[in-house]
């Protein structure tokens, strides 16, 4: 699998940027793969909640508004990418 482009900082509950709390968007062209990597944290977009695990990652595509909810001690981070995941390789 090709590797991400960029990658956050590992984020806690306190850590957690007030920017990912609130709606955003990636860019036109990137997208994103949240990676919790403890506890869990809820995605939520405008037609659905998602609880990420470090089992089940979540993937926001360009331009995609959404934003997270720590429910909980958690660690997480993003990953960006210049093409969709299932062309990565």
């Amino acid at each position: 699998m090709r590797a991400p482009y960029k990658t956050t900082a590992i984020f806690d509950e306190a850590s957690l940027p007030a920017a990912l709390r609130r709606e955003h968007s990636t860019k036109a062209g990137v997208w994103g793969i949240i990676r919790v990597l403890e506890g869990r944290l809820a995605l939520h977009r405008a037609d659905e909640t998602i609880v990420l695990t470090p089992d089940r990652p979540g993937l926001i595509a360009p331009e995609e508004p959404h934003h997270v909810e720590p429910l909980g001690p958690m660690r997480m981070c993003v990953e960006f990418y210049d093409r969709p995941p299932e062309q990565l390789g």
